[in-house]
């Protein structure tokens, strides 16, 4: 495939190509352009130009064309599913749905558009107002990671269209394919040209071009808490707007007077999803011991249930998406059992036919955890869950905090005010409490400390692509 430009498809200027592999298989999907500084400028100068027609655009319009394009994505989640399946190995069914819950999103952040409106405070003298008002940031560079690269990519495209921003996409090197194809089918759901551009290449041949380009106003980024450092620092210099959702290290706390069946479902289901790899899964589980050896018991049997689909087969689980991610897994798992902790299931790296030719890691439980271990101090974004007894719930929390993170809590425990009073003790941007769904399309998703900078989703997502802008008006009073 190509880079998506201006409406068009475009090659890289210097000619280069970067290859995309199944994770399944390691072999060769497609190829993209490895783009470089001089495709970063060409891309954003055409965000630029669009932008100049696009912000004048009237509200209802844009919602229009917005809702037209979630439409498009609905009508193509079978194809772009595809695309997904090739490039990331997930399951195709949990693929497609990427895209329809992405669609979602979309109309979301359309129908938050209409509820945009300025204001006009009282108390002014005669002759004089005061407007409040809103208006769109600038050209956005938006950048994001492999694990769900088209929603969390809509995450940012959605609310900056609907602010009258233009953007400029850097999907990462692993999975380009579906947001290549999403470009051109928003292109021609009726998006003008210029408003969504795609660039593909590295961090270090294109990305710092993008982040560093002197035009965008604003950058919107999910992935890794030292990338995103780069990123603030180099845009540091022209002191672009940020959003960064960042690494995580979710723990959940188990009390004694939990629901340990419900507790076991819920963070096998959650830390375990699309193989582990995303931010706010839970990576750490502090049990109460009362309940501790049942906890695990509970925990394991659902573990041990999961399947990991082979090369072409099914399964609950795919592989992860290259040998980079594979190797925190493997490190983390060594180091565990290295450390004295007791391996449940899982452990090591899936082989044979079917396993061979991907990076294939099988759902990991790491019991009698402890904080020197790597499992319980850094992300791993594999299917490994790090599990420690305590003896209270304030030990518990004191663990919790002790992080860097601050991205996700889970708090299993039928005393209401207690657990309420540990989810507000919790430093993360969200908790969930007795269970854990996926987090709504409608309310602020982000994270505290080394988490991130900024919300994202709902109207919180839609008004951090806005610029406040107070006008002061004078007018002769007619006599």
């Amino acid at each position: 495939m190509q880079m998506f430009i201006d409406g068009a498809w475009a090659e890289a200027a210097e000619g280069g190509r970067l290859s995309v592999t199944d994770p399944q298989t390691g072999s060769e999907v497609d190829s993209v352009p490895s783009g470089t500084a001089t495709d970063a400028d060409r891309a954003i100068r055409a965000a630029d130009r669009a932008m100049a027609l696009w912000r004048k655009v009237p509200m209802i319009e844009r919602v229009r064309i917005q809702k037209a394009c979630a439409e498009a994505m609905r009508q193509h989640a079978d194809e772009v599913g595809v695309l997904l399946h090739r490039e990331l190995g997930r399951p195709l069914a949990a693929c497609q749905a990427e895209i329809a819950r992405s669609a979602d999103l979309l109309d979301i952040y359309a129908e938050e558009g209409l509820r945009l409106s300025a204001t006009m405070p009282l108390g002014g003298a005669d002759g004089e107002r005061t407007i409040v008002t809103r208006e769109p940031v600038g050209v956005v560079v938006a950048i994001a990671p492999f694990n769900y690269p088209v929603t969390l990519l809509m995450f940012k495209l959605g609310a900056a269209l609907i602010a009258g921003c233009t953007v400029v996409a850097k999907p990462a090197e692993d999975t380009p394919l579906s947001t290549l194809r999403l470009a051109e089918i928003f292109h021609q759901a009726g998006l003008p040209k210029g408003c969504f551009n795609v660039v593909t290449g590295t961090g270090v041949g294109i990305g710092a071009a993008l982040v560093e380009h002197p035009i965008p106003r604003k950058i919107a980024f999910t992935g890794g808490t030292a990338a995103g450092k780069a990123i603030a620092a180099a845009a540091a210099g022209t002191l672009k707007r940020l959003t960064l959702e960042l690494g995580g290290h979710s723990a959940a706390i188990v009390c004694a007077d939990a629901d340990i069946d419900k507790a076991a479902a819920a963070i096998c289901r959650h830390g375990f999803a699309n193989s582990g790899q995303f931010c706010y899964r839970v990576n750490r589980v502090f049990v109460e011991r009362p309940v501790y050896d049942a906890f695990l018991a509970a925990l394991a049997q659902r573990a041990k249930a999961l399947t990991v689909a082979p090369a072409g087969g099914v399964g609950d689980l795919g592989p992860l998406v290259n040998d980079k991610i594979l190797s925190t897994s493997i490190r983390q798992s060594d180091d565990a059992r290295a450390k004295g902790a007791r391996i449940l299931t899982g452990g090591a790296r899936l082989t044979g036919a079917g396993y061979d030719g991907g990076c294939y890691f099988p759902p990991t439980l790491i019991a009698d955890a402890t904080p020197d271990m790597l499992v319980m101090r850094e992300e791993t974004f594999g299917p490994l869950i790090g599990i420690t007894p305590v003896d209270t719930a304030a030990e518990a929390l004191r663990l919790t905090n002790d992080s860097l993170y601050g991205l996700a809590g889970f708090v299993f425990c039928r005393d209401l005010a207690k657990g309420l009073a540990l989810c507000e003790g919790i430093e993360a941007g969200s908790v969930w409490l007795n269970d854990i769904q996926r987090s709504s399309h409608h309310v602020p998703f982000g994270g505290m400390k080394q988490s991130g900078i900024g919300r994202e989703k709902g109207r919180y997502g839609v008004e951090s692509y806005l610029e406040y802008k107070t006008m002061y008006l004078s007018y002769e009073v007619p006599e």
